[in-house]
C-alpha cells in the first residue's frame, strides 16, 4: 500500500495539541495564519505520496554502492531529489535573505513527518542539511554565508554533520581529528570520521561538510573543540566550484535498515589535508555544533512519528484485508478479516494512539521554539525556549521508542507475513530501530532530561509545563462527557506521581546522582506518557468545542490512551524511586 499523509489529525495536532493556533492569536507569528499551514500540508502529502513513497522501497533493496570514492543512490533517487528541490521543499523554514521560504519551524516539523513517514531514508538528507544551515546562519562569518548558505536553503548543496570517530561516539570530547591553522586564515583538518549520513552521495554536485577537530593547543575534553566548515569541493571567487578537497568517503555501512541513506567514512588528510574555514570561536565548537543537533533531534523525533504512521496505516490496511478465523459468536461459513479480533483492535489502537501522541510532543516542541525566536516579549521569547528545551529530550527519545514499539506492533499484526520483507512491514521496523540510538541515545536524552532540563531553575520549566497539563485535567472533568470515560482521572492520577517522581529526582541530582541516572529513563516514559495523554485530551475537547465531524473519534483516541498507556504513570513511579538500590546491586549479578 502507499502513504496517505493524515492532515485532519496533523492539523488538530499541530493547531491545538501542539498550541500553534494559540500562538498565532497572541501575535507571535505576525501575519501568518492556520490556512497556509493546510495549503502546504496538503501539497507536501501530494509529493510524498506520488514522489517519496514508490521510491521508499526500491532504496532498501537496492541500497547504496561505493566504488572509487564515488557513492551511486538507488535508481530515481537523484532525480526525487531534484524534484524536491525544485518545488521549494528544502527551502520551507530557510532564511528568506538566502532563498528561503521563511515559514515557521512548527511547519517544517508537519512537512518533515511527512517526508519521514513517506521515505525516511530520503527524508535524512534534507535532516542534516537543515540541521547545518541552522549552525551556519547562527554561527558562520558573512563571508561564510554569502557562499554557501543559500545553496544550503535551496537544497542545490547538501549538509552534513561530522562528529562521531571510532573511539569517540557519546563521548565526543575523546575526539583525535586534527586541524592546524594557515597563514590564509584557512585550517588544515587531518583525521576519519564515521557514521556520516550522506557524507557521499551523487543527487547533488556539492557536500558542505561541518567537521569538528581539535587544534594543537586546545584544552582537554570538549572544552577544546573547534567547528569547521569543510567543503567536497572548494568554491570559486565566482561561484563556480573549484578543486577537489581532501575529504572522502573510504567506506560505507553494511546496515540492519537505512539502507538507502549512505553512512560513510570520512577520510581527511591523504593529500595534506582537507582545507576547513572555523565556524564561530575557536574552541567553541561544542555549542555551535549544539546548534545543529539540538535541531536534528527533533528532526529525529518527527523521523520516529513517521515511521510509525507508516507502519500503522499499513497494519490497519493489512488486518482489514486479511482474512482469518470468525468474529465472536459469528455463525456461517467464511473467514472475517482480522481487524474483527479485538486483540488486533487493541494493537491498532496502541499503534494509533501513540503515534497521535509522539506527534503532538514533536509539534508543541516546534511551537516552542518558534516562540522563543519570534515573541517580542524577551520573557516570552525566555520561557518558550525553557519549554523547547524541556520537550527536546522527550520529542526526540518518546517519540523513537514508539517508533519502534509501533513498527514492531506493525509486524505482529501482519503476523508470519511480517516476518517476510516483500510485505514491507519489515522494512518499517529495521528503518525505526537507528532512530533511538543516532543524535544522542535515548538513554542519553534520559540523562539530560533529569540532570539538566529538570534541574534548570530549580524546576522552574517543569512545575510551568505540570500546571498547564493540569489544566486540560481539569477541562476534561468539567465536561462530564461519559465518552471520556475514565480519561480524567487516570490523568490526574498520573499528573499527581509525575508531579512526586520530579521533586525526588530533583532532590537526588546533586545528592545522590547515581540514584537519579538510575531512574532516568522510566522517568523520560513516565513524563511522555503522561504528557501524550494531557496532550491527546486537549485535541479532543478541542475537536468537541470546534464541531469537529470526527470529535467522538479524537475522543476515544485520548480515552485509550489515558486508560492503556498513560495509567502505567503510577508504577513508573515507583520504577524511579523504589528500584535504585537492584540497579546498583547490578555489578554482582553480572559480573559475579
Amino acid at each position: 500500500m502507499t502513504y496517505r499523509a493524515p492532515i485532519s489529525d496533523m492539523l488538530l495536532s499541530l493547531n491545538h495539541g501542539a498550541g500553534l493556533k494559540a500562538a498565532i492569536e497572541a501575535g507571535h507569528y505576525g501575519d501568518f495564519d492556520t490556512d497556509i499551514v493546510a495549503a502546504v500540508l496538503e501539497e507536501a502529502g501530494k509529493f510524498a505520496t506520488d514522489v517519496l513513497a514508490p521510491l521508499n522501497r526500491v532504496g532498501d533493496e537496492h541500497g547504496i554502492k561505493l566504488s572509487d570514492g564515488k557513492v551511486t543512490t538507488a535508481p530515481g533517487w537523484p532525480d526525487a531529489y531534484k524534484r524536491w528541490t525544485a518545488g521549494g521543499w528544502n527551502a520551507v523554514s530557510g532564511p528568506e535573505g538566502f532563498g528561503g521560504q521563511g515559514l515557521p519551524t512548527a511547519i517544517n516539523a508537519a512537512c518533515t513527518e511527512i517526508w519521514s513517514a513517506s521515505n525516511v531514508a530520503f527524508g535524512l538528507c534534507p535532516l542534516l542539511t537543515a540541521s547545518a544551515i541552522e549552525a551556519l546562519d547562527a554561527h558562520g562569518s558573512d563571508e561564510l554565508k554569502t557562499i554557501y548558505l543559500e545553496k544550503l536553503v535551496t537544497g542545490e548543496w547538501t549538509g552534513t554533520m561530522q562528529l562521531t570517530e571510532a573511539q569517540a561516539g557519546s563521548d565526543v570530547g575523546a575526539l583525535r581529528t586534527r586541524a592546524e591553522k594557515q597563514a590564509d586564515g584557512t585550517y588544515r583538518i587531518k583525521g576519519t570520521k564515521i557514521f556520516i549520513t550522506y557524507g557521499e552521495h551523487d543527487m547533488t554536485d556539492n557536500i558542505v561538510h561541518f567537521v569538528l577537530a581539535r587544534l594543537p593547543d586546545a584544552p582537554a575534553g570538549t572544552k577544546g573543540i573547534s567547528l569547521f566548515l569543510v567543503p567536497k569541493f572548494m568554491v570559486n571567487a565566482d561561484g563556480s566550484l573549484g578543486a577537489r578537497n581532501d575529504i572522502f568517503a573510504s567506506g560505507v555501512e553494511h546496515k540492519l535498515g537505512m539502507h538507502a541513506s549512505p553512512t560513510c567514512t570520512m577520510t581527511m588528510g591523504d593529500h595534506g589535508g582537507a582545507i576547513g574555514f572555523l565556524i564561530g570561536e575557536e574552541n567553541q565548537g561544542m555549542r555551535c555544533m549544539f546548534t545543529m543537533m539540538n535541531q536534528a533531534r527533533l528532526g529525529v523525533g518527527l523521523e520516529g512519528v513517521g515511521v510509525a504512521d507508516r507502519a500503522y496505516q499499513q497494519a490497519l490496511a493489512y488486518a482489514q484485508e486479511r482474512k482469518q478465523g470468525r468474529a465472536v459468536g459469528k455463525k456461517g461459513d467464511g473467514s472475517d478479516s482480522i481487524f474483527v479480533h479485538p486483540d488486533v483492535k487493541r494493537m491498532l489502537m496502541r499503534m494509533r494512539a501513540q503515534t497521535a501522541a509522539a506527534r503532538t510532543i514533536c509539534y508543541a516542541t516546534a511551537v516552542a521554539i518558534d516562540v522563543s525566536t519570534r515573541a517580542r516579549d524577551p520573557k516570552v521569547r525566555a520561557d518558550a525556549a525553557a519549554r523547547a528545551a524541556l520537550l527536546t529530550p522527550m520529542a526526540k527519545g518518546y517519540s523513537t521508542d514508539i517508533g519502534n514499539e509501533v513498527a514492531y506492533l506493525g509486524v505482529q499484526v501482519h503476523g508470519g507475513m511480517g516476518f517476510i520483507e516483500e510485505t514491507g512491514a519489515a522494512q518499517h521496523y529495521r528503518d525505526a530501530r537507528i532512530t533511538a540510538i543516532y543524535e544522542g541515545t535515548n538513554g542519553i536524552q534520559a540523562i539530560d532530561l533529569v540532570t539538566r532540563k529538570l534541574a534548570a531553575n530549580g524546576g522552574a520549566s517543569v512545575w510551568a509545563l505540570l500546571d498547564d497539563l493540569a489544566a486540560t485535567v481539569k477541562q476534561v472533568e468539567a465536561s462530564n462527557d461519559p465518552a471520556f470515560g475514565t480519561t480524567g482521572v487516570k490523568l490526574r492520577e498520573a499528573l499527581e506521581a509525575l508531579t512526586r517522581t520530579s521533586k525526588w529526582l530533583l532532590e537526588r541530582v546533586t545528592s545522590a546522582p547515581n540514584e537519579a541516572l538510575a531512574g532516568a529513563t522510566p522517568y523520560l516514559q513516565q513524563f511522555g506518557s503522561t504528557l501524550g495523554g494531557c496532550m491527546l485530551a486537549s485535541e479532543a475537547l478541542a475537536a468537541k468545542a470546534g464541531g469537529n465531524t470526527e470529535a467522538a473519534r479524537y475522543v476515544s483516541l485520548a480515552r485509550f490512551f489515558a486508560e492503556n498507556i498513560t495509567v502505567q504513570a503510577p508504577a513508573l513511579e515507583r520504577t524511579v524511586t523504589e528500584s535504585a538500590g537492584s540497579v546498583a546491586a547490578a555489578d554482582a549479578v553480572l559480573l559475579g
